[in-house]
């Protein structure tokens, strides 16, 4: 049927348009909100009593304000507290920070402590402590210092003399404030996804390179705001040091008021201060969680803290990142660069699993694996979800510690160190450096959310290789081009399509130079559209001479681009060779019975 039959069946006043039904004539009146106007008027009523209030009594005693506001003894007790609020923030923060750490460390003792100093502290109120620690020489007359357990003592000090007022608030503001802060900070190291922390394991990168440029940064966004909560109220805490007749700023509004009874005017001076101070912070905290949201929008909006370091010359922040969101189908041109069949500057390593088992309590999920894999080669893992693909996969960089067996690389065992016929196991820092041979490409692509495209590659090679930062942007850019993302250099994970994250990841891996490259379903978190330009990158990659381990449900991708082919089924191997024995001859039945379902 055509559109002219289907207009022919309509009756015939709804053929043709209604006369008089041009609408650019007409005046639009806007729908109305009976309730919304009531509670504007309500709203304005109320705000409008209360500043008459406080504005028209005379007994609050305006001119008494504008007298003390800016007296000399209110701005040096503004002062004071100003630096306590300084001193307890920065010295609270690292000592909570420390402490966040020993919670999440691998120590049970070092974990014990930190917890037992965040309960002991988060109990006892602030005014107390401030007189504990101002009537310490009460239980120890000397501070000294020395080897503990000896009589070698390097200088002592009168505990009276030592810890004056000012000393003691500043000491209790710290210790009360890390036992807050550490709990803030730990919150934020938790809210980090595990696979960011696997990423950066992945690429070699040391535990303190980790901590500061890739947990830290993304935790902020959960520290911030509780952060400047605990710095506001420590701002307001201060006040508390009055117990230590400390001419802070309450204490000095107390004293005056005492002399000239004028309680409202002067404590109006007091909370107008505390307002201001909570205004900066405000200002302050705005900024920085804008700061720290690169990544977090698709489009972040540019801080003053960005904007002050491009001043000065020293963001790594580009001035225009790319905001686009490419289309899904859009091809990974390279626009006339190298292919990657020629990038590999490293031959392909050798890998050997000899009789490895793993097992997650008392589920097995590896079980005495055997497997070569020649210098060069592309090998496909294959089988159904939960037969221990992916895990072998983690087992071969030793992200996954396997319970028996080992695996090599060139002849060089990754998590241990031979000496003789005695095998010692690596510490993490040794494991990192030997992992840096090989690169890692994950399911969900676990690119650095706060970091660009071309900062994702450039940290590994920079940190681990120790090549100059010019090199490395160089070369990345590079590697950009060759996966088709020249263009996007600049963007953040959140502005790339599911597709150029993944190409962006395998460029990440491809930057460190390994001699083996694993991929663990690449494509699984991947719409159908997407695809296929991740498999174009992989098949350059298959005749670059980098071996290639790649655990897929992608038959017809296996197919054509391994060299060998792997079945697994409940953690063992039970089946090997190339794909046209595999694929179209299989000797299991097993295999036989996976293929049938999944071809």
């Amino acid at each position: 049927m055509t559109l002219a039959s289907d207009f022919a069946g309509l009756p015939a006043h709804a053929q043709t348009p209604a006369p008089n039904r041009d609408f650019s004539r007409y005046r639009i009146v806007p729908a109305r909100y009976p309730a919304r106007i009531i509670g504007t008027i309500f709203a304005g009523v109320v705000l409008f009593a209360v500043l008459n209030s406080v504005l028209a009594n005379p007994r609050w005693g305006w001119d008494v304000f504008a007298e003390w506001f800016f007296a000399e003894p209110v701005l040096a007790g503004l002062g004071r507290t100003l630096l306590l609020t300084l001193l307890g923030t920065v010295f609270g923060f690292l000592l909570g920070t420390g402490l966040a750490l020993a919670r999440v460390s691998g120590s049970p003792l070092l974990a014990s402590l930190s917890w037992g100093y965040v309960w002991l502290f988060r109990s006892i109120p602030l005014i107390v402590l401030l007189l504990i620690l101002n009537n310490l020489g009460y239980l120890y007359s000397t501070v000294w210092l020395g080897i503990p357990f000896t009589e070698i003592t390097f200088a002592s000090w009168s505990t009276t003399q030592l810890i004056t007022p000012f000393l003691a608030a500043v000491l209790g503001l710290t210790l009360n404030a890390a036992a807050f802060s550490s709990e803030i900070v730990r919150g934020g190291i938790l809210s980090v996804d595990q696979g960011q922390l696997e990423a950066a394991a992945a690429l070699g990168l040391p535990r303190r390179r980790q901590v500061s440029r890739i947990v830290l940064p993304q935790a902020m966004r959960s520290i911030l705001p509780t952060a400047f909560n605990e710095v506001i109220t420590l701002a307001k805490g201060t006040s508390q040091v009055y117990i230590l007749a400390l001419p802070e700023l309450f204490y000095t509004i107390q004293v005056i008021y005492r002399r000239n009874l004028e309680v409202i005017p002067l404590l109006m001076v007091a909370t107008v201060w505390y307002l201001v101070i909570l205004s900066v912070l405000s200002f302050v905290q705005h900024h920085i969680e804008r700061y720290y949201s690169r990544g977090a929008l698709r489009n972040p909006p540019p801080s003053v803290i960005d904007r002050a370091l491009r001043w000065l010359g020293r963001s790594r922040v580009p001035a225009a990142a790319g905001n686009g969101f490419a289309s899904p189908a859009q091809a990974p041109a390279a626009n006339g660069a190298t292919s990657l069949s020629t990038l590999s500057r490293r031959s392909g390593g050798e890998i050997r699993i000899s009789h490895v088992s793993k097992s997650f309590g008392s589920l097995k999920v590896l079980d005495d694996v055997n497997l070569a894999l020649r210098p060069g080669s592309v090998t496909a893992i294959i089988g159904q979800s939960g037969s221990g693909k992916s895990t072998l996969l983690r087992s071969i960089n030793h992200l996954e510690r396997v319970d028996e067996g080992f695996i090599a690389i060139d002849g060089e065992l990754i998590g241990y160190r031979q000496d003789g016929e005695t095998l010692y196991e690596l510490k993490e820092k040794d494991i990192l450096t030997r992992r840096v041979d090989v690169g890692m490409v994950f399911q969900n692509f676990n690119l650095f959310p706060h970091l660009t495209a071309i900062e994702n590659i450039v940290e590994a090679p920079v940190t681990v290789r120790g090549l100059s930062r010019e090199q490395a942007l160089a070369e990345a850019r590079e590697l950009l081009a060759r996966v088709g993302l020249a263009e996007k250099a600049d963007a953040y994970p959140r502005q790339l399509s599911g597709g150029q994250q993944q190409r962006v990841a395998i460029a990440r891996a491809l930057a460190l130079r390994p001699k083996v490259l694993l991929f663990d379903e690449p494509t699984s978190a991947l719409d159908p559209e997407l695809v296929g330009e991740v498999l174009d990158v992989i098949k350059e990659l298959a005749r670059s001479g980098t071996t290639l381990v790649i655990v897929t449900h992608e038959i017809g991708f296996a197919r054509e681009v391994a060299d060998q082919v792997v079945f697994m089924e409940a953690g063992r191997i039970l089946e090997t060779g190339t794909p046209a024995q595999v694929f179209g001859n299989p000797h299991h039945l097993r295999t036989r019975e996976f293929l049938a379902k999944v071809l």
